[in-house]
Formats: structure tokens, sequence, C-alpha cells
């Protein structure tokens, strides 16, 4: 795929590794049969905004990699946890909690990103960065990386000094807690060359793959 390669070729020359740079397709929106030549295609990765939407995707293509993308209420928590691999919008402590017992209630362990309101913007759900170090403390719950999104219409510097600042937040969390979080959620469409540029691990890319949304 020449996205890929392009993101990744621009991740090697950041200095970071080019291999850990994964794309998300987010079918959003899109009918299950455009996620399934997605996974067609060899894309393994597909996500999700909203729950009661992704439902019947993920029962059409089990074979998927199901990750949720969008903000997450507690009241989806359990579904939430049925469904998807990874889950990248933990925007808060009492979510954090939810999905941990739910996933201890359910005995299943998705892959849990915490994210964080890194601008600061009052319109971008998320954690503030003060927050992480109570929440990512060594716990039960399969917690791998932190989530951002940058400003709407950000430019390239702006957008990387957002994801520079989540990678730094991820690399001072791991050295004070001593744990391991090897994965960055950043960028989209719009800034995913940006993202990559900062060390992103998952791209979420929607209209670059599959066209502007009706």
């Amino acid at each position: 795929m020449r996205l890929l390669a392009r993101l990744r070729a621009i991740t090697a020359d950041a200095g970071h590794d080019p291999d850990g740079l994964r794309i998300v397709a987010i079918t959003k929106t899109w009918p299950v049969e455009v996620a399934r030549a997605a996974l067609a295609a060899g894309i393994e990765r597909l996500g999700e905004n909203r729950v009661q939407e992704a439902l019947p995707k993920v029962a059409a293509l089990p074979d998927a990699e199901w990750h949720m993308v969008g903000s997450l209420q507690s009241n989806k928590a359990r579904r939430a946890v049925e469904a998807f691999a990874v889950i990248h919008s933990v925007g808060s402590p009492e979510l954090m909690a939810r999905l941990e017992g739910m996933a201890g209630d359910l005995d299943r362990h998705p892959r849990l990103l915490l994210q964080v309101n890194v601008s600061g913007e009052d319109s971008k759900s998320g954690m503030a960065p003060g927050m992480l170090a109570d929440v990512a403390a060594p716990r039960s719950a399969e917690l791998v990386g932190l989530m951002t999104m940058a400003p709407n219409g950000a430019s390239e510097p702006e957008a990387r000094a957002i994801f520079g600042r989540l990678r730094g937040l991820r690399d001072e969390l791991q050295q004070r807690l001593g744990i391991r979080l090897p994965e960055l959620s950043m960028g989209m469409s719009a800034d995913a060359e940006a993202a990559a540029a900062e060390g992103a691990t998952l791209v979420r890319i929607g209209t670059a793959l599959f066209g502007p949304r009706a």
C-alpha cells in the first residue's frame, strides 16, 4: 500500500522504527462491504467510532482486528469490551475503571489506550496530562499506550508539536512507572505525515483510503 509505505518512510527519516507504524482503516458510516474490501486488500485493523454501528460489522468480519476509536460512554463499556480488540478512547479515570471491571467480569483482555487532551481544547475529549500517572499506574487491565488528536485545521508544525508532546508524556510515564506503553495512536488523514514524523504507531485513516464520507 502506497500510503503505508510513504508514512513508514517519513517515520524512518525521523529516526523512529518504520515497522512499528500501522494503519487503522476507519470504516465509520461505510457499509460492511467496504470494510470487507479493506480486509481483502490486506488491511488487518479496522476502526469504528460508535459501538452500535460497529456491532454488525464486527459480527460479519470476526477475523479483522477491530479498534474502537470514538468517544465511549460508560454505559457502552460492556459491549465495547465484548466487541473490540483495542480501545483507543479511554478518556477518564471512571471509564478506565469501568472497562477494567468489565474485562475481568467477561474474561476478555482488550488492549487499552488513554486518550489525552494534549492541546487543552474544551471541544476535545480526553484526560489532562497531569492525570495520567495515577490512571496508568500498574493495574490488571492491559494498558498499551496513549492516544490524542490535533486541533482541527492545525498546521503541520502545530500538529507535530501536539504529537511530540504525547510521545514525551509516554516516555515520562514509562520511566516514572516502570511500565511499557508501546502504542501511540495519533494522526488521521489530514495530519498522518506529522504523526508519522513524531513516532506514531497507530494512524487512524478513513478519507485517504475510502474517499470523503457522504
